[in-house]
């Protein structure tokens, strides 16, 4: 089977990895891809929001199937034009991927549904956000409306914090995403990732993780992208991973299909473990990054199968097995993120890894044969152990051997975990 990777990152650089391992695999594209990726695919120069010219080379090289790694390119519909064209594709519709694309979307949705979730109100006017979020006091959440690279969510703990994220959304902070915000009830309780295959009608559970948002050591400081992630989460026990499915996942995808556009993909659902049980926070449709780098280092089987299964309506016909092991990811990235930070800076060597080990690239580019850092998230240094303390520090002592002078990490990632450990 020739397969197109669409996408740059980290998370596509472990699909990548973990596509190229099935024997089904005839060949592997990337566009645009990675150094990292480009170990595993032939990389392509395709603009992947020239929707014409992706199609244009799925025709040309007879790709059979196209994987869709990012938000953006689903959320601007990339997958019902690569579909319209004849092509089985990973990822939802564009009316699908609103789940991602509009915080407002998902929050109307999981009111119809009944789908336990934060109260919440939509605003497109600055004062009337302020009054409303003023009445409700501090913690509170406030979200730009629309894709934000995963910068538009500020978690307030006082008031002003709430009011001055209010007036960088409106202000044109996070661009058009801005233009409308949601504010929503604070959730008290423990943050969970759980992902899940769907076909339209049919669900596959695959693994649960916990990922760390904010930039420093303790879960301090501002949101990013994710600094680090581990797998499974141990508050995700096998009976919280059932009311997730029953109270979550499957009014979604039936509610989904009633509301007439059926969700094929992967749900990556951000839970909190809150007392009464999970509340969604939100939903992404596409796999989590860093989180994905974890699950694919802990799945066993063939994801070309259940990816192309999903694609297909056939998931029913399939399985995901994971390994027991943990796996735990951490991020390396750019001195100065979230905020600024050098772009260019050298990167001047990598550590050899052995078995449940690897390096996945996330912002990394090649300028005059030199593995240079491009992004803000630039390395994902992954490992697995028995324990969650036994691959933290395996990832550790490979983070210690990477060569790059303008990089940082948090050095607690998986704590919550080996504090229950120790328990």
């Amino acid at each position: 089977m020739k397969v197109l990777l669409i996408g740059t990152g980290g998370r596509e650089h472990a699909l990548a990895w973990k596509l190229a391992q099935s024997p089904r695999l005839t060949k592997l594209y990337a566009a645009p891809g990675n150094p990292g990726i480009g170990e595993q695919a032939e990389l392509v120069a395709l603009d992947v929001e020239d929707h014409g010219s992706v199609v244009g080379f799925c025709r040309e090289t007879g790709i059979d199937f196209v994987v869709v790694g990012p938000e953006a390119p689903l959320v601007a519909g990339l997958s019902d034009v690569l579909r319209d064209a004849g092509f089985v594709v990973f990822g939802p519709s564009m009316a699908a991927a609103q789940l991602e694309g509009s915080k407002g979307f998902t929050k109307d949705l999981c009111a119809r549904y009944d789908i336990p979730t934060g109260a919440y109100r939509r605003f497109t006017n600055a004062a009337e956000a302020k009054a409303y979020t003023t009445e409700q006091g501090a913690p509170i959440v406030v979200k730009a409306d629309g894709l934000a690279a995963g910068k538009g969510v500020t978690v307030a703990m006082t008031l002003d914090e709430a009011l001055s994220a209010i007036d960088d959304c409106f202000d044109g902070a996070f661009g058009a995403a801005g233009a409308e915000v949601v504010v929503e009830a604070f959730l008290d309780g423990e943050e969970a990732s759980f992902f899940c295959l769907s076909d339209g009608k049919t669900a596959l559970a695959l693994a649960t993780a916990q990922d760390h948002k904010r930039v420093g050591d303790g879960d301090t400081g501002p949101n990013t992208g994710g600094m680090g992630a581990y797998s499974p989460a141990p508050v995700m026990t096998p009976a919280m991973v059932e009311r997730t499915m029953k109270e979550i996942i499957e009014p979604t995808i039936s509610g989904m299909a009633k509301d007439g556009h059926p969700f094929t993909g992967v749900f990556f659902a951000g839970l909190m473990i809150t007392a009464k049980g999970p509340e969604l926070i939100e939903y992404n449709v596409r796999f989590g990054d860093p989180e994905c780098q974890v699950l694919m280092m802990r799945l066993k089987g063939d994801l070309l199968d259940i990816l192309y299964a999903a694609a297909t309506g056939t998931l029913d016909q399939v399985s995901a097995e994971w390994s027991d092991d943990v796996a735990l990811t951490v991020v390396l990235a750019s001195k100065g993120y979230p905020a600024a930070y050098d772009k260019g800076t050298p990167i001047d060597g990598l550590p050899a890894t052995g078995a449940g080990e690897k390096v996945f690239h996330a912002g990394t580019a090649l300028k005059d044969g030199h593995l240079v850092a491009t992004g803000g998230r630039v390395l994902n240094v992954t490992a697995t152990g028995a324990t969650v303390a036994e691959a933290q520090a395996r990832a550790y002592r490979l983070v210690d051997a990477v060569e790059w002078q303008n990089g940082f990490c948090r050095r607690d990632i998986g704590w919550q975990a080996v504090a229950r450990e120790k328990a």
